[in-house]
C-alpha cells in the first residue's frame, strides 16, 4: 500500500462526488416516466444536470491548479 498526498487524495475524492453524481443522474433519468407533470420533470433534469456539470468542472479546474502548482514546482 502506497502513500497518497493530499492532491492525490482531492482528486480521489473529487471523482468518486463526480461518479455518484452521475449514478444519481442516471437512476433518475431511468425513471422518467414516474413523473406526469412534465414543468416538473424538465425542472428537475435540469437541476441535477447543473449540478453533476458543477461537480466535473470543479474537478477539471482543481486538476488544473495542481497541475500547475506541480509545474511551476519544478522551475
Amino acid at each position: 500500500m502506497g502513500t497518497v498526498d493530499f492532491s492525490g487524495l482531492k482528486m480521489k475524492l473529487i471523482a468518486s462526488i463526480v461518479a455518484i453524481s452521475a449514478i444519481d443522474l442516471l437512476k433518475w433519468f431511468m425513471g422518467i416516466e414516474e413523473f406526469a407533470d412534465a414543468e416538473q420533470m424538465d425542472q428537475k433534469f435540469f437541476w441535477l444536470v447543473v449540478v453533476h456539470l458543477t461537480f466535473v468542472v470543479s474537478g477539471v479546474l482543481m486538476a488544473l491548479m495542481d497541475w500547475l502548482t506541480s509545474r511551476s514546482d519544478k522551475h
